[in-house]
């Protein structure tokens, strides 16, 4: 089963020519979870030929204007479309206000349900077969939310030396067993499931997280987990000024990754002070820290693997 995250946006406070605003799409299977909208989403769709007209959800961490100017020109945009199902937005307290006043005052046509859900702590906010979303409050200028995409644990390896040793013959019954049923034989002997499987195997674990001071219960929230987007927006030269904002730096990036043991860290939101190049300077910061460290980058496309 397939795992993709698309950067679609990797920039804070202001859109530049050659950085669009924070938003990361995830494809699970053909299914489509979108974290944050801010402007220019939409371009960024386009350009990686994604079809956003399969977006499920759309998870806002919290409601300023460069984590949601995109959001009305989605809403639009599905409507240009046949859609059958709902499009659920998940936010913290106004988003509701949100989308209702742009719906309002833009005078949308839509053709489709939106169901929009206030969140305001820790809690699942969407489930389906095989995953969770959970949600985690953050410190910053106003209700903000971290969020964690997490599958479920998958069945073990099935061991057919076991399997034989049973007296289990080769075929359907081999099959009944890894999806978790027991068999019965032809001498009445009943075998379970677990005695020719090897233990549970972790699913994968995606976690997304900006615009925030540090929060002492972060680490444990995204613990382990396989891929953590981050904010990164300022080094640590500007650290003061990272606190007064109530933003993370790159470093401190680094050291909730490095508590949280996750297996690879992507900054994002970087402040529009620095130029592509001087990005490198705060990679640099938090790779002495966490070595596992990439810069986001526009448009990039990561395969997020099962753990082994």
């Amino acid at each position: 089963m397939n795992m993709e995250i698309f950067v679609l946006g990797t920039g804070g406070m202001m859109p530049l020519p050659s950085r669009s605003l924070t938003s990361v799409l995830l494809r699970r299977e053909g299914e489509l979870f979108l974290f944050d909208c801010g402007e220019g989403t939409q371009v960024s769709l386009r350009r990686l030929a994604l079809r956003w007209k399969k977006i499920s959800v759309i998870f806002v961490s919290h409601t300023h204007a460069d984590h949601v100017t995109g959001l009305p020109g989605i809403l639009m945009l599905s409507s240009q479309v046949e859609r059958n199902e709902p499009l659920y937005i998940i936010g913290p307290p106004r988003i509701r206000e949100y989308v209702e006043a742009s719906r309002r005052i833009l005078d949308m046509y839509i053709n489709y349900e939106i169901v929009v859900k206030e969140v305001s702590g820790q809690e699942t906010v969407f489930e389906a077969e095989g995953y969770k979303v959970r949600s985690y409050p953050l410190n910053h200028t106003k209700p903000c939310l971290a969020y964690c995409l997490e599958e479920e644990l998958r069945p073990g390896v099935f061991d057919p030396e076991a399997a034989v040793a049973l007296g289990v013959p080769r075929g359907p019954m081999w099959s009944t067993l890894q999806s978790g049923t027991a068999v019965r034989l032809d001498s009445g002997t009943e075998v379970q499931p677990r005695q020719v499987m090897g233990p549970q195997r972790p699913g994968r674990k995606f976690s997304f997280v900006t615009d925030t001071t540090w929060v002492a219960g972060l680490p444990a929230f995204v613990s382990r987990s396989d891929l953590l987007i981050c904010e990164g927006m300022f080094g640590e030269e500007l650290a003061e000024d990272a606190a007064d904002k109530k933003h993370l730096t790159a470093v401190q990036a680094a050291e909730i990754a490095r508590q949280a043991e996750v297996g690879r860290l992507g900054l994002i939101h970087y402040s529009p002070r620095y130029t592509d190049r001087e990005l490198k300077r705060l990679l640099h910061q938090a790779r002495s820290i966490f070595p596992a460290t990439f810069l986001s980058r526009e448009l990039q496309i990561i395969d997020l693997q099962y753990p082994e």
